[in-house]
């Protein structure tokens, strides 16, 4: 870092390469900093942290801490750099007992926009320390951290993955609203849905794939199963298996397909929700459907339907760090994606926006765009990122000032 600011060269750091965010290709003739060989992993003789070093993956730390019978919040697939999602928020399977990744931060040590390199924590530069997490990306690079961690709740977890033909959406969607039930969802349930083509059932048609996860036996979890089974789905599968393990049940595992480079050019366009309207998200999906029969070059593309326990990160203090999404109970991300010099990403670009529009215009109750820091695509409001309460946006202004003054760190949704 200090060499590159001495020669006024652009730097980024770079862990498992998921950010998607249109500002990164704001990148050229720089360097960049390669984070992967920071993997060590300790944890404490007293059993309630880890120091993990600032390159660690969701799967090196959910294994290791898996086998000493612990847990913490982690990213929901296990190829995703822990701070790369930390520092701007961290959902994942185990948040509804443990909270976000970033709420598991005790203290870090971060690499500062002059090249020093300077302790974080509650008691050490403590406004540094409410930015790194939510908004981290924007004023350093953590080469190490202490984690919280904890006993884990479940040494099984349940898995049944339910495909949907299309014209099942709206009961589908009516189900899922009863279980998010306004963000008051069970710690143990966990739902995630998508739209894609499955070239099991059709390589034409788009399809819906619905997966209930539950922390505990299959027993525990029919309950919150079997309504989604009784809705007559193509296709069932059910598993049950270790926590490192349902990570590749789910397809998120470092060697499945999500984990691997892309194929072409994608953009990811996110929308916070408090509840589904289920007939926006019947249009949401024909609009879908739609463009990937009528053009077949867009069939890699999908659309993300994320419902998280939200318990303990509700039981956070939403003031006390600079993440402003703790009112939303879903995460949607409209990700197309398209073979690269065809001559579609204007096309790609217009769809997903009028996903976003259509989505944005149907949310109940009425509120404004709400971009989670990850996943935002870059071209939405500041305030939408970062939240809309005034005082947050000057706080990170001011500090931005404070410690990056030279704007160093600008490559990852920056604050201006």
């Amino acid at each position: 870092v200090k060499f590159a600011r001495k020669y006024n060269i652009d730097f980024l750091a770079v862990n498992r390469a998921h950010g998607t965010t249109k500002a990164l290709s704001n990148v050229n003739h720089g360097i960049q900093i390669n984070l992967r060989r920071l993997r060590d992993i300790t944890i404490a003789k007293d059993g309630n942290s880890a120091t993990l070093g600032g390159g660690v993956h969701n799967d090196d730390v959910v294994s290791a801490l898996a086998a000493q019978g612990k847990a913490s919040g982690s990213g929901a697939a296990g190829c995703v750099g822990l701070m790369g999602a930390g520092l701007g928020g961290g959902y994942g399977r185990y948040e509804g007992f443990y909270g976000l990744v970033l709420d598991n931060i005790i203290d870090m040590n971060v690499v500062l926009a002059n090249g020093t390199h300077t302790f974080v924590s509650a008691t050490s530069h403590p406004d540094l320390y409410w930015a790194m997490r939510g908004a981290g990306h924007n004023f350093g690079i953590v080469t190490k951290l202490t984690y919280k961690i904890h006993d884990e709740i479940s040494p099984t977890w349940y898995l049944s993955t339910m495909v949907y033909k299309g014209d099942k959406v709206q009961q589908v969607f009516n189900q899922l609203n009863k279980l998010v039930a306004n963000g008051t969802m069970p710690a143990k349930v966990i739902n995630y849905a998508l739209f894609a083509i499955n070239p099991s059932v059709s390589t034409t048609e788009p399809v819906i794939t619905v997966n209930i996860f539950y922390v505990g036996t299959a027993e525990e979890a029919e309950p919150y199963a079997k309504p989604f089974w009784d809705l007559g789905p193509v296709s069932i599968q059910n598993f049950s298996t270790s926590y490192p393990e349902i990570f590749y049940a789910a397809g998120t595992g470092i060697n499945d397909y999500v984990c691997q480079e892309p194929l072409g050019p994608s953009y990811l366009y996110p929308m916070g929700l408090q509840t589904y309207n289920v007939p926006v998200i019947g249009q949401l999906f024909k609009l879908f459907s739609d463009k990937v029969k009528g053009n077949p070059k867009f069939n890699q593309s999908n659309v993300m339907l994320e419902g998280y326990s939200l318990e303990a990160v509700k039981a956070v203090d939403p003031a006390s760090t600079a993440f402003a999404h703790r009112d939303d109970n879903i995460l949607i991300g409209f990700l197309p994606k398209w073979p690269n010099n065809s001559g579609l990403d204007r096309e790609a670009e217009d769809w997903a926006k009028q996903a976003r529009t259509l989505v944005q215009a149907g949310t109940v109750p009425p509120r404004p765009l709400s971009a989670y820091v990850n996943y935002a695509h870059g071209d939405e409001p500041l305030q939408a990122i970062y939240g809309y309460e005034p005082w947050r946006l000057d706080k990170l202004r001011r500090l931005k000032r404070e410690y990056d003054p030279e704007f160093k760190f600008k490559f990852y949704n920056p604050i201006d």
